[in-house]
């Protein structure tokens, strides 16, 4: 599971820019999540990271992440990677979300996206952003239309964790990474909401 390996299936598969900063995003997420819950940092960086690494080829079910699933087998991905991968599809019935790994890659995937694009319609960007803010967006349906808000409460509860706990989390799990999810504030921006 090496990251520079992880890279490389990264950009064999996905030439959209902001595919690959919204896995930058999961990654760091769930990385996150894995020294919070003292787990396996790299198993949960690696799921993170290849979750959607099939989306640009194969984006409509049940093709994405199945497609993905065949090629990390024969990549020689382990079967606990691959699994966690496809738990992330609520259209698998036979993948249910088991472990805390599982939980953690739903409960991250769909609000790293939200955040994001929080994130962009403001001047700091992540800075000084607070979980008030993000659900009064979720409450604006036009907003960011194609993220399940849904999915965002669904997956803070399965995960065990409180909505506005779960969403200051992961600012904070991306702010270190800002430069490379293109979230630089803008110059002379203030950090408030």
């Amino acid at each position: 599971m090496d990251r520079e390996q992880n890279l490389k299936l990264v950009r064999e598969f996905v030439s959209n820019e902001s595919l690959i900063r919204h896995m930058l995003a999961v990654e760091a997420a769930v990385r996150a999540y894995a020294v919070h819950y003292g787990e396996d940092a790299e198993l949960w960086s690696t799921v993170g990271l290849l979750h959607d690494f099939d989306y640009e080829r194969w984006p409509n079910p049940p093709d994405h992440p199945l497609q993905g699933s065949k090629i990390l087998k024969e990549r020689g991905y382990s079967d606990e990677v691959i699994y966690a991968i496809k738990s992330h599809a609520d259209y698998l019935p036979d993948c249910p979300r088991v472990t805390r790994l599982h939980k953690c890659l739903y409960a991250c995937d769909e609000l790293c996206g939200f955040i994001v694009a929080c994130a962009l319609m403001r001047p700091g960007r992540l800075d000084g952003m607070t979980a008030k803010s993000v659900r009064k967006k979720m409450k604006q349906a036009s907003f960011a239309a194609a993220v399940s808000r849904d999915d965002i409460i669904r997956g803070a509860e399965d995960l065990g964790v409180n909505l506005d706990e779960h969403i200051t989390f992961i600012i904070a799990a991306l702010t270190p990474h800002a430069a490379a999810l293109d979230l630089v504030p803008e110059t002379g921006a203030a950090a408030t909401e």
